[in-house]
């Protein structure tokens, strides 16, 4: 499997559960926390420039479907 599969196989894995779940992954669930690192992980590299083309409009995608799904806090 190339880096480029791999990182669509987890692309299309973290699209998938943000669109069934309503929610994003959590960092406290251990069969989520690949999840959350991939999205901090593209956050860093976008924000770094080193987010190249093809992969980086998904991932705006992505961050606009997690921002839609994002933690409120009730207390507040």
């Amino acid at each position: 499997m190339t880096q480029d599969e791999r990182w669509q196989s987890r692309y299309d894995e973290v699209k998938t559960f943000i669109e069934a779940n309503h929610r994003n992954p959590s960092k406290y669930a251990p069969e989520e926390k690949l999840m959350v690192h991939f999205l901090k992980r593209g956050r860093k590299q976008m924000n770094a420039g080193e987010l190249k083309e093809p992969r980086l409009g998904m991932f705006k995608e992505l961050l606009e479907l997690s921002e839609k799904y994002k933690h409120v806090n009730q207390y507040v």
